[in-house]
């Protein structure tokens, strides 16, 4: 087993937000970023968190990564948008996108936004819980671009998309919000990465190697051939990541992920996401009363042997909240290519533990 650093919440975001204002980023920028990433760590998504952190100050470095950009309008038709992102910052270009696709859903009782040519747009279930607290139902679809595939298809051997996620959000009157989020793969790639920095093995039935056979090793995604990711359920998820792939990409203009239209180490998303005014259906507040009963009969279930109580999808990540609220712990490894990632834009070893609480 991995060892590990504990790091408050409140001093996790200042060391990233450090990070992100010595590589140029401006002071929103930098609060929004560590927010999503610690956020998505405190959620129990280590693979979206703030792990993700050097990848993003290389690419910067690297101009891979825009920093400072905004989202803007590519096509305004009322109730249905394009944003594009200048390949700045997912996590605010992400905001921005879904704070307009909000006013337009209020305005119009729906909205269908279409976000392209943004650098990773993180935890997708971040954008259904911004819409879930506006009061809105929202899906969401995602695809990337500008990488190597990772993912096979059901039947092949090599890979052929990315992990395309697809996230659910409805509000509830308890202010606590059901929020699916999902990849369409047996694991997402950060939690590959994450295994690998802990010197774990992934579960079975999740990679295949080079030759198409099965492994538990997370190191064969990045070998030279590399192995891939399986979809979830055979088919089913396989089937679900090509409606992603061609709502998202093809629908936005952004692209898929076929030949040609993938760069290595670049991370470009696009997204495509419903956002409905569940008032302007005619439920009005009933709806969600429905929903408060449906999902308290569906967890009365009894449980099966070993299972303490059946859940419902956004309970896992409010629990991990409560859990890690004192601490996250971050494996060794990772935190030690943060700290690299940190002295390659200025930020001395010593000020990033500093701010870490860790000196």
């Amino acid at each position: 087993m991995a060892d590990y650093v504990t790091v408050a919440p409140i001093a996790l975001r200042a060391t990233i937000a450090a990070h992100c204002l010595a590589s140029g980023s401006n002071r929103r920028e930098a609060a929004l970023v560590s927010e999503n990433l610690v956020l998505a760590n405190l959620s129990g998504h280590d693979s979206h968190g703030v792990g993700m952190s050097p990848q993003y100050i290389a690419a910067v470095r690297e101009k891979r990564l825009s920093v400072n950009q905004s989202a803007k309008l590519a096509l305004d038709a009322g109730a249905l948008i394009t944003v594009d992102g200048g390949m700045g910052y997912g996590q605010v270009i992400g905001h921005d996108a879904i704070e307009m696709a909000i006013h337009r859903a209020r305005q119009f009782g729906v909205c269908v936004l279409s976000l392209r040519n943004s650098h990773h747009v993180g935890r997708i279930g971040h954008w259904g819980e911004q819409c879930a607290a506006a009061g809105l139902v929202s899906t969401h679809y995602v695809n990337v671009i500008n990488r190597p595939p990772l993912v096979a298809p059901f039947g092949g051997s090599d890979a052929r998309f990315a992990t395309n996620p697809y996230c659910a959000a409805f509000p509830s009157p308890d202010g606590k919000p059901l929020v699916l989020d999902m990849a369409t793969s047996m694991t997402a790639m950060g939690k590959v990465r994450v295994a690998m920095n802990k010197g774990e093995q992934v579960p079975p039935d999740t990679l295949i190697d080079h030759q198409g056979n099965p492994t538990r090793d997370p190191n064969v995604m990045w070998n030279d051939p590399k192995g891939a990711i399986l979809a979830f359920g055979a088919h089913k998820g396989y089937s679900l990541a090509l409606v992603a792939e061609l709502l998202s990409g093809a629908l936005s203009g952004g692209g898929t992920i076929r030949d040609g239209n993938w760069q290595r180490n670049t991370i470009t998303n696009n997204m495509l996401s419903i956002l409905i005014d569940p008032g302007k259906l005619g439920g009005a507040e009933s709806w969600q009363d429905e929903m408060t009963a449906f999902l308290r009969w569906v967890k009365a279930s009894p449980t099966a042997p070993g299972v303490e109580e059946v859940l419902v999808a956004g309970e896992p990540e409010r629990r991990t909240r409560a859990e890690r609220a004192g601490g996250i712990p971050i494996d060794l490894t990772s935190w030690n290519e943060i700290v690299a990632a940190g002295e390659s834009v200025g930020v001395k070893t010593d000020e990033t533990r500093r701010l870490a609480g860790l000196s």
